[in-house]
């Protein structure tokens, strides 16, 4: 049967080099070093039964998981053009490793972007265009708030040590404090790597209070108090969602509650760690506003925000009205769209779980605009942000800064392999394998983490320049033109809809959010029966 033609020829061929060998040179029987293997494969092949191709197709069939797993790399560097791939383009990446190691990345002949394709976006340039030459501040704590934070208009998305090796969350902190900038926790807590350098921190709050829990996983205010109270730590975010993963707690296999990761989290060496999908301080929109308030409280009066991918609108809704209720407001709201990145995440929940960026941060900014509260809460952008357009295009709808995670990766040596999950990241930056950490240097991954930040800012600065403006919080939708088909070309305060301030409280019913207006109890997060 054809099935075992090739199966066949092995067999003959060892038969054939063994009568080569008896009869002219011994030197022959060498290749039996590749003959004999592969006939042992095929009969365990044959008599296996987890696979029916290599049982039906003995030797043969190893070559589709071979080609399987060579697919991914000839995609990358030999088949994908420079304006294709996922999450990140080759271009994408390519722009954030020059910028991280300071070469030249201006472009030459023209652009290869297709102006006229749907999508397409722009910000207009002014006759009156300058220069820019200062590095943008963003002032953060109102009233409430005893320790403002003077944040930069660009900063480190919440990566976890565990998620990330000590020496990549190492390398960005040493990049953190040479550009001024911040650096997010993430949920897994303060680490030692953390506060090696000395970098601004935002310490995120996940579910699991780690860093800062009881035995039973609960909330522990004193530790939390003492850790706060660090200097390095400028602010709290409060972590009610992912956009990667949005709903979905987590699991950390006891076999990875590594000694050190232990002491860092909280938790017992070697237990399973769970991460509940909600959080136990607080379960009303009353609730976590009220728990923003002991953070600040118990952090001496540090800025608290809190960071979500948006899902039912009626909750935010509900915790706009608990605002108003309570008096409380955050001093910071992360937008996190469902672009964002993750080391792990079931499939389904990244692919069609929670809001892109865009409309999550545009549904955020009308419900503080309706509710005559946005100057009171200052709004960041966090999903695949990586240059000055995607910065600018997102501070033109509304956000006061950007947080960027991948991108900073790839400044630490990430090349997009996408094995994060796996432990096995060839360069060292999502592993806790200590021998593939040793390929990346903390003394040299540092300076490129600072530089790409550096020459970032400075393009989006060139950007809003060109446009004739002096800051980039003057940038407003009206600034971004967007193609909306070939023949149509729209300012985004056209293409979106922008709430006028205070409408929600004086006039609910006449604007879009009426519906969910409606539902928004601040005493619950269910909606109320309309």
């Amino acid at each position: 049967m054809y099935r075992y033609i090739p199966y066949s020829l092995i067999i003959l061929a060892t038969l054939l080099t063994l009568i080569a060998g008896a009869v002219w040179s011994t030197a022959w029987l060498w290749l039996l070093v590749l003959f004999v293997p592969l006939i042992a494969l095929g009969a365990w092949d044959m008599r296996q039964t987890e696979h029916t191709l290599m049982r039906l197709y003995p030797v043969a069939a190893h070559v589709r998981w071979f080609f399987e797993w060579l697919r991914p790399f000839l995609r990358e560097y030999l088949f994908d053009s420079d304006h294709e791939g996922r999450p990140f383009t080759h271009n994408q990446r390519a722009l954030v490793y020059r910028r991280a190691k300071n070469v030249e990345s201006a472009g030459a002949f023209g652009t290869e972007m297709d102006l006229h394709s749907p999508r397409y976006e722009w910000i207009n340039h002014s006759i009156q265009a300058k220069h820019l030459g200062h590095t943008p501040r963003i002032r953060v704590g109102g009233d409430q708030c005893k320790q403002p934070y003077d944040a930069s208009v660009l900063n480190i998305s919440a990566m976890s040590f565990g998620s990330l090796s000590a020496r990549a969350i190492e390398a960005l902190n040493l990049g953190a404090q040479m550009g001024g900038f911040s650096q997010d926790t993430g949920e897994g807590g303060i680490s030692p790597y953390h506060l090696k350098h000395g970098g601004d921190l935002v310490w995120e709050l996940g579910t699991g209070y780690f860093g800062c829990r009881t035995a039973q996983g609960t909330f522990d205010a004193d530790t939390f108090a003492a850790k706060a109270a660090d200097d390095r730590v400028k602010m709290i975010e409060v972590k009610l969602s992912q956009g990667a993963k949005p709903g979905h707690g987590g699991l950390l296999p006891g076999a990875k509650v590594t000694p050190e990761i232990a002491e860092v989290r909280g938790v017992p060496v070697g237990q399973d760690v769970l991460s509940p999908p909600s959080h136990s301080a607080f379960d009303t929109p009353v609730g976590l506003l009220q728990f923003i308030a002991r953070l600040r409280e118990l952090s001496g009066g540090k800025p608290i925000g809190f960071k979500l991918c948006i899902g039912h609108r009626w909750e935010f809704l509900a915790i706009t009205k608990a605002m108003l209720k309570t008096g409380i407001t955050p001093d910071f709201i992360v937008i996190d769209g469902a672009e964002g990145g993750t080391g792990a995440a079931p499939v389904e929940l990244s692919d069609h779980v929670g809001t892109p960026l865009r409309e999550g941060l545009l549904f955020a900014v009308n419900c503080l605009l309706g509710t005559g509260l946005r100057d009171k809460v200052k709004l960041v952008a966090a999903g695949k942000i990586y240059d000055g357009h995607t910065m600018a295009a997102n501070l033109a709808l509304g956000a006061d800064w950007c947080n960027a995670g991948r991108a900073f990766m790839f400044s630490a040596g990430c090349v997009q392999t996408k094995k994060c999950h796996t432990d096995r990241c060839p360069t060292g930056v999502a592993t806790q394998d200590k021998l593939r950490q040793k390929g990346l240097v903390v003394a040299d991954k540092g300076p490129r983490a600072y530089q790409f930040h550096r020459n970032t800012v400075r393009a989006l600065l060139q950007y809003v320049g060109a446009a004739g403006l002096n800051d980039p919080s003057e940038l407003e939708p009206r600034h971004l033109r967007i193609r909306t088909d070939e023949n149509t070309v729209r300012s985004a305060d056209s293409v979106y809809e922008f709430l006028a301030p205070g409408v929600l409280l004086d006039a609910p019913d006449e604007t879009s959010l009426a519906r969910w207006w409606a539902m928004a109890d601040t005493d619950s997060f269910a909606p109320r029966p309309i």
